[in-house]
């Protein structure tokens, strides 16, 4: 979000209209939605641009999780449960965590996401298809207008794994779920309280392994089950997705343009495909 003076005064004064003192906000992450702590109030608001849709469902599917024991982020409990609309942008209002360790280990991380998939289970909510993010990320690809820097080769390279990775795992006829759509580690707060799941926006129906996907090798391990071929197509996948997004036009993720082209050559290196992590850490490399 480029906007974050505006979106910073609108999140401080929705706060301030439900008596929630908000003097100061800090910036936590900022992407398609800016994520702030607000204090003294210590109130985590995420907010986004109105034309970004996805908050009401957010907040509806948040409540719903809460209720079976799923291990996610709450909503503040001294405010109504509501998408607030203040200045063109749209603000959420959430618990804030205080992080208590740097870092889950793969066991407690593997043993959430599990919690978190079997709650899901017994969620009966209308929600998108895996297959709809990688229409999304097959129209970025095919429209040079969305994605003018994105070279001729790599275009059709692109496009083509892509269709046939959604067609390989279709073919598979796997049970499919509600998924969290993106349980890397970034959305993954260490509490008190143990493993924490946020930014629920993504969620989606799929096979568990799409989301197993998005995590670091040494937490699959510890997932019961896997179908390792699968998971070995849903990383690629995600892979491909991930490539197509950060060569769209207005990318904001920080150093977007490496990202894609490291992303772009693990795809053509071959297996064994590395896990998100993995090229995030080969990027951080001096």
């Amino acid at each position: 979000m480029t906007d974050i003076t505006r979106a910073i005064a609108a999140a401080t004064s929705v706060a301030a209209s439900l008596d929630l003192p908000a003097n100061d906000a800090i910036v936590l992450h900022n992407s398609n939605r800016l994520a702030l702590r607000l204090t003294p109030c210590d109130v985590l608001a995420r907010v986004a641009p109105v034309r970004h849709e996805a908050a009401r469902f957010e907040v509806e599917l948040a409540q719903r999780l809460a209720q079976v024991g799923c291990p996610t982020g709450l909503l503040d409990p001294r405010v109504d449960p509501l998408v607030y609309t203040r200045d063109g942008f749209r603000v959420t209002l959430w618990t804030y965590y205080e992080p208590v360790t740097p870092h889950t280990s793969p066991v407690d991380y593997a043993k959430a996401l599990e919690q978190l998939h079997a709650g899901m289970r017994k969620v009966d909510v209308p929600s998108p298809r895996f297959t709809d993010r990688i229409v999304e990320a097959e129209d970025v690809v095919a429209n040079p207008n969305l994605s003018p820097e994105l070279a001729d080769a790599d275009r059709a390279f692109l496009s083509s794994r892509l269709g046939s990775l959604r067609r390989a795992i279709e073919d598979r006829g796997t049970v499919e779920q509600l998924l969290h759509g993106e349980p890397h580690p970034g959305n993954v707060l260490g509490t008190k309280d143990g493993p924490l799941f946020i930014d629920l926006e993504t969620c989606c129906r799929g096979p568990v392994e799409f989301d197993l996907a998005h995590v670091p090798e040494s937490v699959c391990e510890h997932y019961p089950n896997v179908d390792q071929g699968l998971l070995d197509e849903c990383r690629q996948l995600v892979l491909a997705m991930v490539a197509a997004w950060r060569w769209e036009l207005g990318d904001q993720l920080p150093n977007g343009r490496r990202f894609g082209e490291e992303f772009l050559r693990s795809l053509r290196k071959g297996p064994p495909w590395p896990t998100l992590d993995t090229v995030t850490r080969r990027l951080d490399r001096p």
